[in-house]
């Protein structure tokens, strides 16, 4: 069994079949999803799709292109709306370089006061970062050295140095269909380098479907064809891989019970 531990569940691409593509992602074995919060005005949204089915989770967090638009968002509102049951992480929130649809202050500011959630919580940050991964770096660092805290650099792309310097922190590189594609040997090749105890696997959907459905809308069944990839990168089978991601998933994602993944298996 997969877990797809990142994908926007809430996105009208997939809210229009939500039921189809649940039971869609329940047959290719993928037993439990993490919806991931983009705006925490939205939460409820997110907390209505999660209560209604028992393998799915959610995030709270505002994503940096809202940085702006939620500057005000405390780090004791993150914690306090964590408390529901079934938030099982902090974010996304991180910098975005390439489309800076906030300044680059305010995601600056997000990403940290985020950081100090998942620090206080122990929740696991879901991490974006795009085109910025020096001053990505340079915040882990940073923070790191007031206090540990669980994240994840989720649909990675970044550079070979970034992904050396999480992982030294102890921090998870996750990836999407994105290490499927034709042109992405750099990202496979840096896929090869992380250890598997620090990895996990995502759809990031409606986004950045895998080969074979690339430019298709993406959903939470086609994680199995980003693990095969990444199986054949690690040179293991794809039962070991799923096993190996399944297991860092719940070690990382603590508020989950692995009870809810032999219930979708019995069903």
């Amino acid at each position: 069994m997969l877990v797809d531990h990142h994908c926007h569940l809430d996105f009208p691409q997939l809210a229009a079949d939500r039921a189809g593509l649940l039971a869609r992602a329940r047959a290719a074995g993928v037993g439990a999803m993490v919806t991931i919060s983009t705006r925490v005005a939205k939460l409820d949204e997110l907390i209505a799709i999660v209560e209604a089915h028992p393998n799915v989770f959610c995030s709270v967090g505002t994503h940096p292109h809202y940085a702006d638009e939620e500057p005000d968002i405390t780090v004791a509102e993150l914690v306090a709306k964590s408390a529901h049951p079934k938030v099982v992480a902090i974010g996304e929130a991180g910098l975005d370089y390439h489309y800076q649809k906030s300044s680059r202050e305010g995601q600056a500011a997000g990403f940290r006061r985020h950081i100090a959630a998942a620090r206080e919580t122990g929740l696991p940050l879901e991490i974006h970062a795009r085109d910025a991964d020096a001053d990505t770096a340079r915040i882990l660092e940073e923070e790191h050295a007031k206090g540990p805290f669980p994240a994840i650099l989720h649909c990675y792309t970044g550079g070979p140095e970034l992904a050396r310097r999480a992982v030294a922190l102890g921090l998870i590189v996750s990836f999407t269909g994105v290490v499927t594609f034709k042109r992405s040997d750099e990202l496979r090749a840096i896929a090869a380098e992380v250890p598997l105890d620090q990895m996990l696997v995502e759809t990031d959907a409606p986004y950045l479907a895998p080969v074979p459905f690339r430019g298709k809308t993406n959903e939470p069944a086609y994680v199995v064809h980003t693990a095969r990839c990444l199986a054949e990168v690690k040179g293991i089978s794809a039962e070991e891989f799923a096993a190996a991601t399944t297991d860092n998933f719940f070690r990382l994602f603590k508020k989950v019970s692995r009870s809810v993944m032999v219930e979708v298996q019995s069903t």
